[in-house]
């Protein structure tokens, strides 16, 4: 079998190829695209590939444009930081859907349903509209509340009202806009997928931000970003060349 990654983060690709050689050596990876333009230019010529593994979110847009560009009839893995309840619609759908970070169990299962299925049932363009009316969904609901442990009370902090979300020597902790902060029982991964990403986005490994706590974004050197907040943080906030885009494209939303 010959497949084709779209993954802009090296680390995530990498650990798909890794994954992927574990579950079957005999699996072919033929290229491995990290943004929309990438893979237009690469799926409208020839290829052999027969399965692909795709991620939503790349460096330089959503990768559905792909299928506005280019006829693609080759089946899709979805793979992205949804939550659960997403993962099983988009299965109902026929859809192989799975969640970063990828489980090998889950994209062992994934593959085989792939071999295990007949091609003419294989059919691509149900199943991505299908999945595209499930992302415009706005029945989705998203957490309001926070409730915090503070010394010998619980606090209810509302989500809109909290500026970050950071990582701070391994501790997961939420700055509100009044500058006050809190550690907050969770993995910053659960946090991402539970709160609107109309209203927070993952910036880089260490923060999620509010779009209303941000000042401005000043540009930096390789094509990074650096997005100054309030409350101020510490130290800078840089987002790489590769998440750029997607933030600009966020917060121009």
């Amino acid at each position: 079998m010959k497949v084709a990654i779209i993954e802009d983060e090296i680390a995530a690709s990498e650990n798909l190829k890794y994954l992927i050689h574990t579950i079957d050596s005999n699996i072919e990876i033929l290229k491995v695209l990290d943004s929309v333009k990438s893979s237009v230019d690469y799926f409208s010529k020839p290829n052999e590939a027969e399965l692909v593994f795709m991620d939503i979110h790349l460096a330089d847009g959503i990768s559905f444009e792909i299928f506005d560009q280019v006829s693609m009839n080759i089946p899709v893995i979805f793979t992205t930081a949804y939550d659960q309840y997403a993962i099983k619609a988009f299965k109902v759908n026929s859809i192989d859907y799975l969640l970063k970070p990828i489980n090998e169990d889950e994209l062992s299962d994934a593959i085989d349903k792939f071999k295990s299925t007949p091609k003419e049932k294989l059919q691509m363009n149900s199943q991505l509209e299908g999945m595209m009316q499930l992302l415009q969904t706005k029945s989705k609901s998203y957490k309001t509340t926070y409730l915090i442990h503070q010394r010998d009370e619980l606090l209810p902090i509302k989500t809109d009202d909290i500026a970050y979300f950071y990582i701070e020597t391994g501790i997961v902790k939420a700055t509100t806009l009044l500058n006050k902060s809190y550690v907050i029982d969770k993995k910053l991964e659960d946090i991402e997928s539970e709160i609107d990403p109309n209203t927070f986005h993952r910036v880089n490994r260490q923060f999620v931000i509010n779009r209303n706590a941000i000042t401005n974004i000043k540009f930096y050197f390789n094509g990074k970003l650096i997005i100054n907040v309030n409350p101020p943080f510490s130290e800078r906030i840089v987002a790489s060349k590769a998440k750029a885009s997607e933030i600009k494209n966020w917060m121009n939303s």
